[in-house]
């Protein structure tokens, strides 16, 4: 009975996250905060790499799986201790670092000219859009200085 009512739960959470519908997902901290909206046109668009964080998860699991090989490789001295500290610190440098490039994302960085004469600006968002020289686009700038390009 506990096994129906947990696939029950599960496929409402599923469902629920269908419900939402096309178009642009925000931030609630970004809702109901003006924009600055300029137009513009694409110069350049060069491809790059939004670097990834560590939230510690990577370090703590590194470390463990590490750890456990080292006592797994130790018999019983000295010699497992140290078997186990060594690979439980290079299983979280490994971690962290595992954590850090699952995270990274695709990118552009795109050049683009704005109409009022203000000059050329670099913009650097996730590559979620194609983008080529001479396209006609929105600029959006929000007020703590973040701005993001959109196509019209």
């Amino acid at each position: 009975m506990r096994g129906y009512a947990l696939v029950s739960v599960s496929a409402l959470v599923l469902l629920s996250s269908c419900v939402i519908g096309p178009g642009r997902t925000y931030a609630p901290w970004h809702s109901q905060t003006p924009w600055t909206v300029e137009n513009g046109t694409i110069v350049e668009v060069h491809p790059a790499v939004i670097e990834g964080y560590a939230t510690g998860t990577g370090v703590l699991g590194g470390g463990f799986i590490g750890g456990s090989l080292g006592n797994a490789v130790g018999s019983g001295g000295p010699s497992t201790g140290i078997a186990t500290a060594v690979l439980a610190v290079a299983g979280a440098v490994a971690g962290e670092q595992v954590e850090k490039s699952a995270r990274s994302k695709r990118a552009w960085e795109i050049l683009v000219t704005i109409e009022n004469a203000r000059g050329t600006i670099a913009i650097v968002q996730p590559a979620d859009a194609e983008f080529a020289p001479g396209e006609k686009v929105h600029v959006y700038t929000r007020p703590d200085g973040s701005a993001r390009v959109v196509k019209l």
